[in-house]
């Protein structure tokens, strides 16, 4: 089984580029050991990607406002798409804070690459941080779905965007993106020999791994895409 590093080197700040404050901060998540006994016990597929991809895990970029504004810029395109378009943006403002964003011209996060309606949802998402105070929101304290319900009412954030949220900030251990299409086709090479998919088998696929869906999506993502991605 994979080694997960338990004392991740601090991460040294610095303002040589606009993106320094939005760095993957190493946060290990506590469940992980476990999360990956139970599902190589479990699951002869799981298994063997754990077994494959040594020491990464799951990691946040620790801020709430970045993982939302970062999984609205990574809806419905390709996820190296998604990381161009996420670079030019976080070089435009000295920070990436709600109120820095709101400085930005529309005209300027359309140079970047982002759509009118993402522009429009990623604007929006900042006041809602700046006017509700969602930055000190509880977040731990709610369950999954109630997460999932206060951030679906802010415009441009629908369950996908939410489980993200969920998985990449929060780090809850049990979400399963049944929307997200890495993970569709992750099950389907995986155990379908490439065949689609139903969410009914998809569903069927995951009881072997609750609690721990989200560890078991991360892995099936790495079983596409060595590189991992943070929200």
């Amino acid at each position: 089984m994979a080694t997960i590093p338990s004392n991740p080197a601090p991460l040294k700040k610095t303002r040589s580029t606009a993106a320094a404050s939005v760095r993957v901060v190493p946060c290990v998540p506590p469940y992980w050991q476990e999360a990956c006994a139970h599902l190589s016990r479990r699951d002869r597929v799981m298994k063997k990607l754990i077994a494959s991809h040594g020491a990464a895990c799951l990691e946040s970029r620790g801020d709430a406002f970045v993982t939302l504004a970062r999984s609205i810029v990574g809806q419905q395109i390709s996820v190296k798409a998604a990381q161009s378009v996420w670079d030019r943006l976080v070089a435009l403002p000295p920070c990436m804070a709600p109120a820095e964003i709101l400085q930005l011209t529309p005209e300027a996060m359309r140079a970047a690459g982002l759509s009118l309606r993402k522009v429009e949802y990623v604007r929006d998402l900042a006041r809602h941080f700046i006017e509700d105070d969602l930055q000190h929101a509880n977040w731990q304290a709610m369950e999954d779905e109630a997460v999932i319900a206060a951030l679906v009412a802010i415009r441009g954030i629908g369950r996908w965007t939410a489980e993200m949220f969920l998985i990449f900030h929060l780090m809850r251990p049990n979400v399963l993106p049944l929307d997200d299409i890495g993970l569709v086709k992750g099950i389907s090479q995986s155990y379908f020999s490439g065949e689609p998919v139903s969410r009914h088998e998809m569903r069927e696929v995951a009881q072997a791994w609750a609690p721990y869906c989200s560890v078991a999506t991360w892995y099936l993502w790495r079983s596409l895409d060595p590189v991992p991605v943070a929200y």
